[in-house]
């Protein structure tokens, strides 16, 4: 009468889960997210280091207002030395690889997803995004040729001086080999793809048009990342977040689901339930197919163990007797019952090979 199925038939399923999980780069935080994966309709998705390889290219630039070339890039990185974005990275090495010497900054400070403000050699900068542009009252569209470059899927990083523009500077970021596959790979599993991106919106909408992904915001703070996912959740939604950097902590975390690169930051990847380990976004659908087949397992071992017991216990306590003249001798009866755990931890290995 010791229910041992019953007590294995869910840890071992979640137990086999989480080690097959793990040798295919899935890492599953607990038994919720392996069970959750299974019933997400919506995943919303960040651009940079999530579709894109998050190791961003820099471009070009284009100058404005009397500024030189040179200075536009000394002023720009001298800016950037203090900033941890991907784009930063680019800009900053551009300089060093020209050997330009950069500048110290001082009164440093970052708005999460739009730019980045501090002093170099007495002079206000400024740099960022269209919104942080308007924030800071600086005309950004005077120049008028990086519709170009968003069309190509580069990022348009404006800079501005003392309150006036001193040009842009184009960055690109490309686009890993798997995305598009991953892409389609979720879609099958009946999941749709919404790109969320702190990028411009013309960028975002070509990197969203060469991936297929018809749902694209553009120029979103990672406090409108949390909107989208409420108003979806609102909709009665199931909301998974893959994201990769500190920005889209918050966006993971609130997700019925979320689920960040390896290759990003420990901020977003503490926040999140599920961490694919090469950054691979394939390894979601493979994520929501072994949540389907773990579910699915922990069923039958469950129906299993309550059939077994519902069968087992009227024989072995000679209640059935009168109706099928069957008696149980202890001695088989213990070996009744070792049989029920031995199976339900076969039926559960059996997901390691599906």
């Amino acid at each position: 009468a010791c229910p041992c199925a019953l007590g294995l038939a869910t840890p071992m399923s979640i137990m086999v889960a989480t080690g097959k999980g793990a040798t295919q780069g899935v890492l599953f935080r607990d038994a919720a997210a392996i069970e959750a994966l299974r019933t997400v309709d919506i995943l919303v998705v960040d651009k940079t280091g999530t579709l894109t390889e998050g190791r961003p290219v820099f471009k070009e630039i284009i100058a404005a207002n009397g500024f030189a070339n040179e200075e536009v890039l000394r002023l720009a990185s001298s800016l950037d030395q203090g900033s941890e974005h991907p784009l930063a990275a680019a800009i900053v090495d551009a300089a060093r690889e020209q050997q330009i010497r950069l500048a110290t900054v001082s009164d440093f400070d970052s708005e999460s997803g739009i730019g980045v403000t501090g002093t170099v050699e007495g002079k206000k900068l400024v740099l960022g995004n269209t919104t942080m542009m308007e924030q800071h009252q600086v005309d950004w569209k005077s120049i008028s040729d990086t519709d170009r470059l968003r069309d190509l899927g580069a990022s348009i990083v404006y800079l501005g001086v003392d309150g006036a523009l001193a040009g842009v500077l184009a960055v690109a970021d490309p686009i890993k080999e798997t995305s598009r596959a991953a892409i389609e790979l979720i879609r099958k599993e009946g999941v749709r793809v919404i790109m969320a991106t702190g990028d411009g919106e013309r960028t975002a909408r070509a990197v969203g048009k060469e991936l297929g992904i018809d749902e694209v915001h553009g120029e979103v703070k990672p406090a409108d990342k949390l909107d989208i996912i409420a108003k979806l959740q609102a909709e009665g939604r199931i909301v998974a977040m893959a994201g990769d950097g500190i920005n889209d902590a918050p966006a993971l975390a609130r997700a019925n689901v979320g689920i960040a690169m390896g290759t990003g930051t420990d901020v977003a990847m503490s926040s999140a339930q599920v961490t694919l380990v090469k950054g691979d976004l394939r390894g979601i659908a493979q994520a929501i197919k072994l949540s389907q087949l773990t579910v699915r397992n922990m069923h039958q071992n469950l129906g299993f163990a309550f059939l077994y017991n519902s069968i087992g216990v009227p024989v072995a306590a000679g209640i059935a007797y009168p109706f099928t003249g069957l008696l149980l001798s202890p001695m088989i009866a213990a070996l009744a019952m070792s049989l029920s755990s031995v199976s339900v931890v076969t039926n559960a290995l059996r997901l390691r090979f599906q």
